[in-house]
């Protein structure tokens, strides 16, 4: 592949990852591009479900939201995205998805160099299609995304996965947190027990519980629970012989609320699931729980964080339900979780 370490691009557009967790698995790009190019305008543009993710981010200019285009006015809609990306006048732009579209509207938006992998049958509408690493299930995804900058001349750097709140968010989180009953002086562990992708990433809801329950023994714990709308009666019921000092706050929250209120835990335990990564992203030690998914892939990025995860032959799988009998989390004990959590928060005062 023929670099293009020449150009000195004035307007640079990156189509970001749909997904919560790649998304913040993108982000080093966003950095790494700012460092190289310090004067160049930047645009993200990233699904509305998402995009919020990155305001008061300091290494991009602009924000483009889009929503998927449906229905009846599919058709004027992604005419009006094509335009609104013409008006830009990038003349550099970067896929981190693999979507056949999204090539497309770089193309048809006339986009001057436009880096991807290959696949989907998109090569012919990049400039400089990239072949896949090939260690792409041995590689952390992070090197993945970064890879893609190899074509402009930027060495893969150690940036890591991040995220910026404000001091008002972080204060309104408090405050939401205090009118729950928790002090500055009690010790904040969150927990997600869903995961977009499917039931298959997912420990078994009655361990969450019984795991909680351990937790809890301890006065000074307070527990938050963090789900999105379709999660409401999963947590719930993990929630239902649990005391007040666990809070279920599952679809309850913006996706910014849900980050503040991450900032101040002092132990993340989730499944593989966006959440995850936002809680590593920001400095949150994270317990990791992993079963038809690939930590090495996937994982948290952090060296603070810990996976348990029992790789057993059918693992990982990536299926969305598990067809046989769940061995991969049903292997994953309570009493190991629980031990994991306090060693995590142990660490923290030695």
């Amino acid at each position: 592949m023929k670099s293009i370490t020449h150009i000195d691009p004035k307007n640079i557009i990156i189509r970001m990852p749909n997904w919560i967790g790649d998304f913040i698995m993108a982000t080093p790009i966003l950095s790494d591009l700012r460092k190289a190019f310090p004067k160049t305008s930047i645009t993200a543009m990233c699904r509305i479900g998402v995009c919020h993710l990155l305001e008061t981010d300091p290494d991009i200019n602009e924000i483009f939201c889009f929503s998927k285009a449906s229905g009846f006015d599919r058709r004027d809609r992604r005419r009006d995205l094509i335009e609104k990306i013409r008006q830009g006048k990038y003349d550099l732009g970067i896929l981190l998805t693999h979507s056949f579209s999204s090539s497309w509207w770089f193309y048809r938006g006339h986009v001057s160099y436009r880096i991807g992998y290959r696949g989907n049958f998109r090569s012919f509408l990049l400039t400089h299609p990239i072949h896949p690493p090939s260690q792409l299930r041995k590689q952390h995804l992070v090197k993945t995304y970064k890879m893609l900058l190899s074509v402009l001349g930027i060495p893969i750097s150690k940036t890591a996965p991040r995220l910026y709140l404000t001091d008002r968010e972080i204060q309104a989180a408090q405050e939401l947190l205090k009118q729950q009953g928790v002090q500055e002086s009690d010790i904040l562990i969150g927990i997600n027990p869903a995961a977009t992708y499917g039931s298959a990433k997912c420990w078994l809801p009655e361990r969450f519980t019984e795991v909680a329950h351990k937790l809890l023994q301890n006065e000074k714990i307070h527990l938050v629970f963090f789900g999105d709308q379709e999660s409401v009666p999963l947590i719930k019921s993990i929630c239902r012989t649990l005391s007040a000092r666990a809070i279920n706050l599952a679809g309850l929250t913006s996706l910014r609320e849900l980050a503040s209120l991450i900032s101040l835990c002092r132990v993340f335990l989730s499944n593989d699931s966006g959440p995850m990564h936002i809680a590593d992203a920001l400095g949150v030690p994270v317990v990791a729980l992993f079963g038809s998914t690939n930590e090495i892939v996937t994982g948290p990025f952090s060296k603070k964080a810990r996976v348990i995860h029992k790789h057993i032959a059918c693992s990982p799988c990536y299926k969305r339900t598990c067809p046989i009998d769940f061995r991969c989390m049903k292997a994953i004990e309570v009493e190991e979780v629980y031990q994991q959590v306090v060693q995590t928060l142990l660490n923290q005062s030695s």
